[in-house]
């Protein structure tokens, strides 16, 4: 196993705060795109297609979007997708949580910082000095009158204090997360453009009103170039830095040719650095200070007050320069000091390049420095976490907590898994991996060129009969209206695509269905999935986050009488260590490669059953969820196998044994914030009305939900009384024999509770229709303000009066969704018909075959 992949894990997982960036323009902006790979401008810039960083970024950006590798096919790309397609698939790939904008550089048509957070949870303002002062002096004052270095100051400073105070205020004060776009949560100064870095912090203010009449006279628009001006300006920016606590980021080492490098040095900051005043201002070095990164490592060693900043250097630089311009900031500076930006600005592709080439290069550094003995794995893994995002997180002190009050882990939104291709150049085959309606994995395998000439843009062929397939056997069931007649293309999508973990040579992507590139096909679970999100989005501004529990058996194969049989791995007992010590060696490398893939894993232990185990997935989007579960199937599957073993999700192994399920915890959040969850605890059911509500909503459609989440006749002997399983349609507190349970994990108050968990739901369920049915039933509560039964706080089967049973087969089921009509209008009614379909073959199937629920193992 690699030795590294738990720090590669790490690096790939990590969501990224973009601690200095800038704002994206229009695609019909006139900005050249190879602005994209250059800071050059003029006829210096025709050059850029013969520097490493072109030639690379090109590829990278082509791999992305699937486009011809030319700059005429990715500029194609970009017009026919427009601007918004892009910059999703950009910083979903980049998955970057949090970014900090510098707008100080004005293009045309620009976005509005608030745009930007279409494509993060958090945007937050860095605000450029002598952009500012420029503005000001521009505009002119109110009564027409002459500037002078009173007047000017005054006005500086007020407009310098009006942002912080609109800021903390709103931090501090508001129960909500705030909404950071328009506020101020740091300065900048790019004094290295106009005079250099040897600040004079005692100018006079003989010198700067003079400097601010060498200003004016070049009249409008204004730019400050006057050495002492520039200087007054940054210490006046200082003084309000350290009032209100603010940081200044400082341009040092290269950029456009406006700069004279020379300048940029940072040892010109030595007498600002000893400035008694200002020795509390946290300042951050930008662009690793390149080419003086080791005198940034310097600076950052000796005065507490300074940090550094790698963007810019990445991904400007070769492969070479940029691992040992970061090398060099790590030779001295604390790792607590060093920290992670991509400097992106106009163009997505940016963001994203800065993203990948940070996460490689950082990877290669420690990875390195672990080689040599400078740290160990558990202190690299920590180093990716500060570097990425703690660090940032502190020093701009933005409040940058994801960390729900749920029992899971929170997963960004835009979750993705991003490869070291360039570290891994081995590839050879591309598995398109999609999941049925009848919740079977399925895949077509083709050669890495072949996938990245041809499948990327154009997918593969699959016959509409890919969706009229039932568990037992692979032909289309009647009923569907599905056939051998009529092909789909199986579009891979890329920001799924990873290197599978057991097999070296090969990567994996799920995909989606197409009738014809670019237009999705009604019957695509995925999709359907997209579909009711978006409504629930749309309407309500929500989110459905959600963790699966994902319970399985380990089986052995045995000879008896000359027939191949499977028994349990073992019969150890729930929770037993030596069922974990057994089985230890396969599941050290199950975690290693799920955290590969950058699926959390939570916690795992042995089940009740005989052979039967456990693992607790992390928190996330339900769209992330429900690709995370395939792909970790898919992972203890092959992993198993490799240790001579068969792990299978099947409901009922043994109809005398436990059950397996996928149990399902599910929130709702609203702009970053668990909105299920009641304000305080002295609610109803410590659920808020809107948690309440979805909530009632999928209590009452429970039933039609099962023919989603339990749907094969198999399932239903795993959801019967005294099993755990919930069996009656009813909702209780912590109550396991509840089908919905609320939970009130630690760190919540009490009496309220974060989320709920769905117990029917199991391993045969395709993942995506599953939670689309949810998703749909708590729409419907939603618009019709549903409200909840009282709870029943005990067995249900121990009530003289029992709830209503949930229905005790597939048939009942279907024919609760066949009078339904929620499902119809936010699923649709086409693939509402297939699903349909299958079941009714499925219970035909087996009412007439009753031994054949045992194959099951093979098939999930």
């Amino acid at each position: 196993m690699d030795k590294y992949a738990e720090l590669r894990g790490a690096v790939e997982a990590v969501e990224l705060v973009d601690a200095h960036a800038h704002n994206l323009v229009a695609l019909d902006s006139t900005l050249p795109f190879l602005h994209c790979f250059s800071e050059a401008a003029g006829d210096a810039l025709s050059y850029a297609p013969h520097t490493l960083n072109f030639k690379r970024g090109l590829r990278d950006i082509a791999e992305l979007y699937g486009s011809e590798v030319s700059l005429l096919g990715i500029q194609e790309y970009r017009k026919c997708s427009g601007l918004q397609s892009i910059s999703s698939l950009c910083f979903r790939a980049a998955k970057i949580a949090a970014i900090l904008i510098d707008d100080g550089i004005d293009f045309d048509k620009m976005h509005e910082i608030e745009w930007h957070r279409s494509f993060a949870p958090v945007v937050g303002r860095i605000l450029r000095i002598e952009r500012l002062a420029e503005k000001i002096l521009d505009e002119g004052r109110p009564d027409g009158s002459t500037w002078t270095l009173d007047t000017f100051t005054e006005t500086f400073t007020g407009k310098l204090k009006s942002y912080p105070c609109l800021y903390f205020t709103f931090l501090y004060v508001s129960l909500s997360r705030p909404t950071v776009a328009d506020k101020i949560v740091g300065l900048k100064s790019i004094a290295a453009y106009r005079s250099g870095l040897g600040i004079n912090t005692n100018v006079t203010r003989n010198e700067a009103q003079e400097g601010l009449a060498e200003v004016l006279k070049v009249g409008s628009p204004v730019r400050i170039t006057d050495k002492s001006f520039i200087d007054y300006l940054f210490v006046q920016s200082l003084e309000i830095a350290l009032q209100f606590n603010l940081p200044v980021q400082i341009h040092t080492g290269f950029g456009d040719k406006d700069l004279d490098l020379r300048l940029s040095n940072p040892l010109h900051l030595r007498t600002l650095l000893q400035d008694k005043r200002f020795t509390k201002c946290r300042l951050v070095l930008l662009h690793a200070s390149y080419p003086f990164s080791k005198e940034a490592s310097y600076l950052a060693c000796v005065y507490p007050q300074v940090y550094l900043d790698f963007g810019l250097a990445i991904p400007k630089l070769s492969v070479h320069g940029m691992i040992s311009s970061v090398k060099e900031l790590l030779e001295l500076a604390p790792i607590k000091k060093v920290m992670f930006s991509t400097d992106g600005y106009a163009f997505p592709e940016t963001f994203y390049l800065g993203a990948k080439r940070a996460r490689e290069v950082v990877f290669s550094v420690l990875r390195d420095a672990c080689i040599d003995g400078d740290l160990s794995i558990p202190e690299a893994i920590e180093a990716v976490k500060d570097i990425f995002s703690e660090n940032a997180k502190k020093f701009y002190m933005t409040n940058l907590d994801f960390t729900p009050l749920d029992s899971k882990t929170n997963v960004s939104t835009n979750f993705v898994k991003i490869g070291c291709d360039a570290l891994q150049p081995d590839v050879a085959l591309v598995r398109i991996i999609w999941v049925d309606t009848s919740g079977q994995h399925r895949c077509r395998v083709v050669p890495r060129k072949r996938f990245h000439d041809i499948v990327i843009k154009n997918g593969v062929g699959l016959t509409f009969a890919c969706m009229a397939l039932i568990s037992a056997v692979d032909a289309p069931a009647d009923g569907t209206n599905l056939g051998g007649v009529g092909e789909i293309r199986l579009i891979p999508d890329l920001s799924t695509k990873c290197r599978i973990p057991w097999s070296k040579q090969e990567e994996m992507v799920l995909a989606d269905m197409h009738l014809k590139p670019g237009e999705a096909w009604e019957y695509c679970p995925r999709e359907a999935l997209r579909r009711v999100s978006k409504v629930l989005k749309d309407e309500f501004n929500l989110v459905m986050n959600a963790g699966f529990e994902n319970e399985f058996y380990l089986l052995k194969s045995v000879s008896r009488e000359l027939k191949e049989e499977f028994i349990p791995f073992d019969s150890a007992p729930y929770c037993s260590t030596s069922a974990f010590d057994a089985a230890s060696p396969m599941f050290h490398e199950v975690v290693a490669a799920l955290q590969s893939l950058n699926i959390p894993v939570e916690q795992l232990h042995a089940e009740a059953g005989k052979g039967q185990f456990e693992i607790a997935f992390g928190y996330t989007t339900c769209t992330d969820a429900a690709d995370n579960l395939v792909f970790a199937r898919e992972v203890v599957r092959a992993v198993a196998r490799k240790h001579g073993l068969l792990a299978t999700f099947m409901p009922k192994f043994a109809l005398d044994d436990i059950g397996s399920g996928s149990h399902v915890h599910i929130s709702l959040w609203e702009n970053g914030r668990n909105v299920f969850m009641a304000s305080s605890e002295h609610s109803t059911h410590g659920m808020s009305k809107v948690g309440e509500e979805f909530m009632a909503g999928v209590l009452e459609h429970l039933p039609s939900i099962l023919a989603f989440t339990a749907p094969v006749p198999n399932s239903y002997d795993r959801i019967q009384p005294n099993t755990w399983s919930g069996a009656y349609q009813c909702w209780g507190k912590e109550n396991r024999e509840a089908p919905l349970r609320t939970a009130c994990p630690p760190g919540v108050p009490d009496g309220v509770v974060s989320n709920f968990e769905i117990k029917a739901f199991d391993g045969c369920a395709n993942p995506h229709l599953g939670l689309a049915s949810i998703i749909s039933a708590g729409i419907d509560g939603l618009r019709r303000h549903l409200t909840l039964p009282e709870p029943v706080d005990t067995n249900p089967a121990s009530l003289d009066s029992e709830p209503q049973r949930l229905p005790r087969s597939l048939s009942e089921s279907v024919e609760a969704l066949e009078k339904d009509g929620v499902f119809r209008d936010l699923i649709g009614e086409k693939l509402l018909v297939a699903i349909k379909g299958v079941r009714k073959a499925e219970i035909a199937f087996y009412s007439q075959n009753k031994d054949a629920y045992k194959q099951l193992i093979h098939r999930y």
